[in-house]
């Protein structure tokens, strides 16, 4: 089959070994005549594919003891609201890093809970850098202290983490979790939307310290109360299972390619390809992302003008490559080259790069 060169933002690109399995065992699973999204998710198939998919999170994430795992519907998004609403007291305040349009909304949702303080805000900045990790202090009194480990849209990351000592640290990374080992014990709770180096859209992982969750607030209805959750080991509710399958079937991808160290060499040795394009193409193409800060999993730039950007992701499309178009709020290029999207398309996009920018330069 001739397949696409998929450079979407999410949902994303996902390995073609996962999708040819799951087309496989669709019908039915491991031969058992009836197909695992439509088996009982309290049946004995689905335990185990459940708990093999979460135990291998512990594998390849190294997640230590004292911290549970799950998955919760309603996207990230959800997490913006549940996580003042469970742990921003009326009477306390939390720290936000506002780093791009992510974090943005995470801070709008958590004013409407209660008070926030911006330690950092780089909206002056238009989202083009990162604060230091090591300049980093949680305020006097901060319930937690926020993130987005990666901005999308404007493609910066951080590149190393704060240590806010005893005042939790939150973090989203929806969008480059499993793209490089992580210190999980700097973390009371981690989240991740599922559709972008995980699996299929359709669930998010919760990751968060038995500690944190023992703070949730009771007074909420059950699925938006954290600890509810974790004492029910994250049945609360029938769980997106398609999703969790695939995501099973890709933590064994990852693992079979060098878990997150592998992933990591991945992402460095692919998004170096199209920066390359970027920084060599005597000012063709310009990335908007101090170099310092530059995302490895959303790699964005700009071409001299609007018209040639058209004309830009329109060839690209002749070529089978999609998903090139910048975000709607900012414009521009986007190539989203999450874990699964293959060294030899990126190497074509750059490729294609170099060749656009001779014939238009």
């Amino acid at each position: 089959m001739n397949r696409k060169l998929n450079f979407n933002a999410g949902p994303a690109a996902l390995p073609s070994e996962v999708l040819q399995e799951l087309s496989e065992q669709m019908v039915s699973y491991q031969g058992e005549g009836i197909s695992m999204i439509e088996n009982s998710h309290r049946g004995k198939s689905f335990d185990v594919l459940y708990h093999e998919t979460l135990d291998l999170f512990r594998e390849v994430l190294n997640i230590p003891e004292g911290y549970s795992l799950f998955f919760l519907g309603g996207g990230a998004t959800l997490q913006f609201g549940m996580v003042p609403m469970n742990f921003l007291p009326p009477e306390g305040h939390a720290d936000y890093l506002r780093t791009g349009a992510w974090s943005d909304k995470a801070v709008e949702d958590a004013e409407k809970i209660g008070s926030v303080k911006l330690t950092f805000d780089g909206k002056p900045e238009r989202y083009t850098t990162m604060p230091e990790a090591d300049q980093v202090t949680a305020s006097r009194g901060a319930s937690y202290v926020y993130l987005c480990s990666n901005e999308t849209i404007e493609g910066v990351r951080w590149v190393s983490w704060p240590d806010t000592g005893s005042v939790p640290l939150i973090a989203d990374m929806s969008s480059d979790i499993l793209s490089r080992p992580l210190p999980i014990d700097r973390f009371s709770m981690i989240f991740a939307g599922t559709q972008k180096n995980l699996g299929p859209a359709g669930a998010t992982l919760i990751i968060i310290s038995d500690e944190l969750a023992a703070q949730s607030n009771k007074d909420l209805p059950a699925y938006l109360n954290y600890q509810v959750h974790s004492t029910k080991d994250g049945l609360l509710n029938t769980p997106s299972v398609f999703t969790i399958w695939a995501t099973k079937l890709v933590l064994q991808w990852v693992k079979r390619h060098g878990g997150a160290e592998g992933m990591e060499k991945r992402a460095e040795k692919k998004s170096a390809m199209i920066y390359d394009a970027v920084d060599e193409s005597g000012g063709f193409y310009r990335c908007p992302a101090q170099a310092e800060y530059r995302s490895t999993m959303n790699v964005v730039f700009r071409l001299p003008d609007e018209q040639l950007e058209k004309q830009f992701v329109a060839e690209a499309q002749q070529r089978d490559m999609v998903g090139l178009k910048g975000h709607r709020s900012v414009g521009g290029c986007r190539a989203s080259i999450y874990n699964a999207v293959p060294e030899e398309a990126v190497g074509s996009l750059a490729a294609f790069m170099k060749e656009f920018a001779r014939n238009h330069g």
